[in-house]
């Protein structure tokens, strides 16, 4: 990984001495920035689906992390350099799934705007609840606290963090601060009524606790609507392999909760919900945690609105 890095910083010169050759002989952009009043970089889909409905086709919105791709483990190219460095605004999620980024920006030169999404909520612990598989357990606690970065999941952080990028391009693009106004108040208008939608299945639901068959990235969303939970393992967890023990927890309290239905996220092997699922007869649903998004939904027009609207199906069955 230092490697990586370290061969894409001694290639950043000459990139962006390319690139400022092309700025001086007036050629537009390959992405066609030239043609729009700010650049707009961001590290994950969350993020780059709400600059593009903040902005309303008045910014060129990038996407770092390319779609599917793995924000924790992902390795950034010379080419990720020459964008940042000639942005206007980057939004990033600003944790230590992103520790490959603040190295970037180290490197990285130019007079950009930087947005952390993290910065925009009160930001939670990641917690290790009954059952959950431990990960790492001869870490002690003097390595720190670590967070639950899916600060989104939540509609009403989705909000906070919407009007936050709202600031960054009035300040920018003044020009454009009523644009930017009105796409950010019409945008959070929807995520008002699907933030109400959550609340109302959580009201009427038989029961009050969701259970992950699967890591569990969704903290900010069980705080919001007062649910419990159970998990396999934490968010940022790289297992994938649950012990026999954990397994056995799972199924234990799917049939002391009368939970229909287990959860898991996207890109899951969903092994270990086809496991509890025939022991115990319930379903298995998805819960998308919007992190990512693969090439071919993003190309049929997903959206965040869109996954959490289904999400509202899942947890309304989950919760039964």
């Amino acid at each position: 990984m230092k490697r990586k890095l370290l061969s894409a910083l001694l290639a950043l010169s000459l990139l962006l001495s390319l690139c400022a050759c092309g700025a001086q002989n007036g050629a537009a952009d390959a992405e066609g920035q030239s043609n729009k009043s700010l650049t707009v970089v961001t590290t994950l889909f969350p993020a780059y689906d709400f600059a593009r409905e903040i902005c309303a086709g008045r910014c060129e919105i990038v996407l770092l992390v390319p779609p599917g791709a793995e924000a924790h483990s992902y390795e950034p190219t010379p080419q990720d350099l020459v964008r940042i460095g000639r942005c206007d605004l980057l939004i990033c999620n600003g944790g230590e799934s992103e520790a490959w980024l603040e190295t970037l920006l180290d490197g990285a030169e130019g007079g950009y705007a930087v947005l952390r999404m993290l910065d925009c909520v009160d930001a939670l612990e990641e917690e290790h609840k009954e059952g959950m598989q431990r990960i790492r357990e001869e870490e002690s606690e003097e390595d720190g606290a670590e967070y639950d970065e899916h600060v989104w999941t939540s509609p009403r952080n989705a909000a906070a963090i919407c009007r936050a990028i709202c600031g960054e391009l009035c300040a920018l693009d003044p020009e454009g601060a009523e644009t930017y106004r009105r796409g950010c108040e019409s945008y959070c208008e929807k995520l008002d009524e699907l933030d109400a939608a959550f609340r109302d299945i959580a009201a009427q639901a038989h029961g009050s606790c969701l259970i992950f068959a699967d890591r569990f990235p969704a903290r900010y969303f069980v705080e919001e609507y007062g649910l419990d939970y159970y998990a396999a393992f934490p968010g940022c967890a790289d297992d994938t392999e649950p012990s026999a023990r954990t397994v056995a927890f799972l199924i234990d309290r799917v049939r002391a909760e009368h939970t229909p239905a287990v959860l898991y996220i996207e890109y899951s092997n969903q092994k270990m919900a086809d496991v509890i699922c025939e022991d115990t007869g319930c379903e298995k649903l998805l819960f998308h945690t919007c992190h990512t998004v693969s090439a071919e939904d993003l190309k049929n027009g997903a959206t965040y609105l869109s996954l959490m609207w289904a999400n509202t199906e899942s947890v309304k069955e989950a919760l039964g």
